[in-house]
């Protein structure tokens, strides 16, 4: 399965992401995204499916078969308590891969990363890209763990 990037800017690995859980790959394997930010930026589906978790800074959409991505807004986030994010789909909604989920501004982030881990949820991943990616490029694919 393909997974698309949610966010325009420059893939780093995860473990240049200045928070344990997300470098040392506890919560998945994936990459993240050193975002492109210009004012307010949107934050695409990966994937096609259900808004599995939806949070100010964060989301999972999960498949029909029961894969899940997460996207995280950031890092250290959480501790914004939603101030400059704007939820654009509610949790339960069907999304087709590149359908806006959440819009935020990285000027909110007061001092934060702006990283974005995308992590494949209870999977392996191959094929990763390198470089700048564009809104709507392949990110990674999925590979199932077995």
């Amino acid at each position: 399965m393909k997974v698309l990037t949610p966010l325009a800017g420059r893939v780093v690995l995860l473990s240049e992401v200045p928070d344990p859980a997300f470098a040392q790959g506890l919560l998945g394997q994936g990459v993240a995204v050193d975002p492109v930010v210009q004012g307010t930026v949107i934050a695409v589906a990966p994937i096609d499916g259900t808004v599995h978790t939806l949070r100010s800074h964060a989301f999972v959409i999960v498949d029909d078969h029961g894969r899940g991505v997460l996207v995280h807004l950031g890092i250290n986030t959480v501790e914004l308590r939603g101030a400059g994010f704007v939820r654009l789909k509610d949790k339960g909604d069907r999304v087709s891969a590149g359908d806006p989920v959440t819009s935020w501004n990285p000027a909110h982030l007061q001092g934060r990363s702006p990283l974005c881990p995308v992590i494949a949820l209870e999977a392996a991943i191959r094929d990763r890209v390198t470089g700048t990616v564009q809104l709507g490029d392949s990110l990674f694919f999925w590979n199932p763990l077995i």
